[in-house]
């Protein structure tokens, strides 16, 4: 047997072996996502409101307290923005729905009378077949969505799993990981949890910097849109649109595509063409000034993820989890990348409790 036959059968099972235990757990996590979808979430909450409990009880809170008023400021804030949105949706839905129709009608008689000579049939099932184009597209992401609480149900239960899960990790979550760490062998726990250290100090900072480009993003977008307004005749829906940039802001990539097509269509429908051309600029500059200077200034090397591991991340986790799986792609991929480069390098046995500067050494 020559001998790089040996080393490619030896690099082959050890491959599929790896192969295997990703499979597998990908199966669980697909199967169980009524349970694990919650839990991702509320440690990504936990990863935001942890600090904020740590900085309160510094400045002697009681515990008691400092976690009553993060989880309750969550749950208001959330309840604010979710009511903000629905209100002004209802507020302006049907003045967009008359005005989504006239646009309709005039743009299908300007196609009815330009040189292409399209008749009303052809028009008809042109836009049919964009629209089941669309539906294809989007049908993993929907699915997913779907499929994480498809019921009323599903929905009530997955927000109290998030309400609780999050109140025990901002309570107990010290002794929740040492109990995890517990679970491994006596010579490995250093080792485990030193990695586990180092993904929680990239997770915080990455959920810190995510809020705080989802921010920009939506004064950026939102002012936009209002100072546009301003030469056109006022550009309606400018809240709920940077809302939406805000929110959407946190799944890369998508997120960012869909919340600049809503504001550029309620351009076009409201203002005209040129307006919507406006429109289509502002979002790409926010996007180019949130991808050239805040992501690599404020982001740092913590986080660094190559930016076509972040596109086919997204791609990957929407395929199997839809919505879901695109925003926690990248926390996940983020974190792993620590922890496998803090194990692998053995800073373990130098930083058994690494910071942020440390995980910023290692990388």
């Amino acid at each position: 047997m020559p001998t790089g036959m040996r080393i490619a059968g030896a690099w082959s099972w050890r491959i599929l072996a790896l192969a295997g235990v990703i499979a597998l757990v990908i199966f669980l996590v697909i199967q169980l996502k009524l349970i694990v979808v919650p839990f991702l979430i509320a440690i990504l909450l936990g990863a935001l409101l942890i600090p904020f409990v740590q900085f309160l009880q510094r400045h002697r809170w009681p515990k008691w307290l400092a976690v009553s008023v993060a989880e309750v400021g969550l749950i208001g804030v959330v309840s604010g923005l979710v009511y903000l949105v629905i209100t002004q949706i209802i507020r302006g839905f049907p003045d967009l729905q008359d005005r989504s129709l006239e646009f309709f009608d005039g743009f299908k008689a300007m196609l009815l009378a330009s040189p292409l000579h399209l008749t009303d049939a052809q028009i008809s099932d042109y836009l049919a077949q964009a629209w089941e184009s669309i539906q294809k597209d989007s049908a993993a992401l929907l699915s997913g969505a779907l499929s994480v609480g498809s019921t009323f149900g599903h929905v009530l239960a997955g927000i109290l799993l998030v309400l609780f899960a999050t109140l025990f990790l901002l309570i107990d979550g010290k002794r929740i990981w040492a109990w995890t760490v517990r679970l491994f062998p006596r010579t490995a726990r250093t080792a485990v949890d030193g990695a586990g250290r180092a993904g929680w100090v990239t997770l915080t900072n990455f959920v810190k910097v995510q809020i705080f480009v989802a921010f920009i993003d939506a004064v950026g977008i939102g002012l936009g849109a209002w100072i546009l307004g301003l030469f056109f005749g006022g550009f309606p829906l400018v809240l709920p649109i940077a809302i939406a940039v805000f929110l959407g802001s946190f799944i890369p990539v998508v997120g960012a595509v869909l919340t600049g097509a809503l504001a550029v269509f309620v351009a076009l429908v409201y203002l005209g063409p040129l307006p919507a051309v406006i429109m289509v600029g502002i979002v790409l500059l926010v996007q180019q000034v949130e991808g050239h200077v805040l992501q690599p200034l404020v982001m740092g090397t913590a986080v660094k993820v190559h930016p076509l591991a972040v596109v086919f991340a997204v791609a990957a986790g929407g395929f199997l989890a839809g919505i879901a799986g695109a925003l926690f792609a990248v926390p996940v991929i983020a974190t792993l990348n620590v922890m496998v480069h803090y194990v692998a390098r053995g800073e373990w046995r130098v930083h058994p409790n690494p910071t942020l500067r440390d995980v910023i050494r290692d990388e």
